[in-house]
C-alpha cells in the first residue's frame, strides 16, 4: 500500500510503499480516505511525541475511512507503526464511530480535533449545566471559535470570549459571544476586566492559552467572599499557546473557589473520547460548525508538509 512514511525524524514524510497492517482479533481494517495534518501528527513525525516510535513509521492519530462493509467511519488511535496517513490502518473496532451522511470526509477529518477540545471539556470534564456562563480564554483560533458555538449549543447562558486582537470582537460576537475581553490591555486593566466578568458570573473557563493570560485570570478570581460563599469556577486547561508554565501563588487557590483540571489525551479514556466524538459528529451540520479545510492528495505530502497552507491541511487518498 501507499503511505506517508517517516524514514528519519529530520525530514518530512515521503509518499512511498509500506507494508499493509494485519488486523488483530479486536481490530478492524479501515481504508483511509482523509486524515488531517494536526499538531499531534507533526509531533509524531518529528520524533517529539511519546507515540512517535522508531522509524520507519507512518504518522497520523486519526482520520476518516471505510470499513470492509462500506460503512464510513471516523477512527482514532491506529496501531503503530501504521498511523492514519496510509491507505489502510488497523484500529480497534471500539475506536471507530459511524459518520452521519450530512458531513463529508474532509470536514469530518478537519473538524474532529479542534471541535472535540471544547466538546469533551464541556460534556465530559466540566459537565456544563444549562444556563451556566463559559469564558473562553483564547477564542480567536479555530478551536476557540468552534468552542463559542459549541458552548451555546450545549446550553451556556452566557459566553465570554477573550482574544489578543480587539478587531476579532465583531466576528466572535457573530458566532455567539455575549462579551469580549481584549488581552492586549495593560495588566492592570486586564485584571480589572476579568474581575468584572467574574463578578457578573463565570462558571467555567475553557483555557486555550495558559501563560500570562491564565495568570491574570486566576489572579482576578482571587478574593475573599463576604456573606454567601464565592461562586465556584471550573477552570479547565486545554492548550498552552501563550506559554507552557505559569506562576501560581498558593494564596490564589486558598482564597478563591477555583477547581482546576485539564482536558486532553489521558484526562479521558479512549472509549470516553470516542463516545464524545460520536455525539459531536451527529450535530456538526445542525449547529453550523465549519472549519477552513484544504484537501491535499497524500501523494503531495512531502511538499505540503512545509508549505504555508491557508487552512487546515487534510490529506486525501
Amino acid at each position: 500500500m501507499k503511505a506517508a512514511v517517516v524514514d528519519t525524524f529530520d525530514h518530512p514524510p515521503r509518499y512511498r510503499d509500506f507494508t499493509s497492517p494485519l488486523p488483530l482479533a479486536d481490530e478492524v481494517l479501515v481504508s483511509t480516505t482523509a486524515s488531517a495534518m494536526s499538531q499531534l501528527t507533526r509531533a509524531q513525525a518529528s520524533g517529539k511525541h511519546y507515540s512517535s516510535g522508531t522509524p520507519p513509521l507512518v504518522p497520523g492519530a486519526d482520520g476518516v475511512g471505510r470499513l470492509a462493509n462500506g460503512q464510513r467511519v471516523y477512527f482514532a488511535f491506529p496501531r503503530a507503526p501504521v498511523g492514519a496517513m496510509a491507505q489502510q490502518v488497523a484500529v480497534k473496532a471500539a475506536y471507530t464511530v459511524a459518520l452521519p451522511d450530512d458531513i463529508d470526509d474532509v470536514t469530518a477529518a478537519a473538524i474532529a480535533n479542534p471541535a472535540m477540545s471544547s466538546w469533551a471539556a464541556l460534556t465530559e470534564r466540566t459537565q456544563l449545566r444549562k444556563g451556566e456562563s463559559v469564558l473562553i480564554n483564547g477564542a480567536a483560533g479555530v478551536s476557540g471559535r468552534l468552542a463559542i458555538q459549541i458552548a451555546k449549543h450545549l446550553g451556556a447562558g452566557r459566553v465570554i470570549a477573550t482574544a489578543r486582537n480587539p478587531a476579532s470582537e465583531a466576528e466572535l460576537r457573530t458566532l455567539g459571544a455575549d462579551a469580549f475581553v481584549p488581552l492586549s490591555q495593560s495588566p492592570k486593566a486586564l485584571g480589572e476586566h476579568f474581575r468584572a466578568e467574574i463578578a457578573e458570573g463565570v462558571d467555567i473557563v475553557l483555557d486555550y492559552l495558559w501563560g500570562p493570560p491564565a495568570e491574570a485570570l486566576l489572579s482576578a478570581a482571587n478574593g475573599h467572599a463576604e456573606g454567601e460563599a464565592a461562586r465556584p469556577i471550573r477552570f479547565i486547561n486545554i492548550g498552552a499557546l501563550a506559554g507552557a508554565s505559569i506562576a501560581l501563588p498558593a494564596g490564589v487557590l486558598r482564597s478563591s473557589c477555583v477547581d482546576m483540571m485539564g482536558s486532553g489525551l489521558g484526562s479521558l479514556s479512549n472509549l470516553a473520547l470516542m463516545r464524545s466524538i460520536g455525539s459531536l459528529m451527529q450535530v456538526v451540520r445542525a449547529v453550523g460548525l465549519t472549519v477552513n479545510a484544504e484537501p491535499v492528495p497524500l501523494s503531495e505530502v512531502e511538499s505540503a508538509w512545509t508549505a504555508n497552507a491557508s487552512g487546515r491541511v487534510v490529506f486525501t487518498l
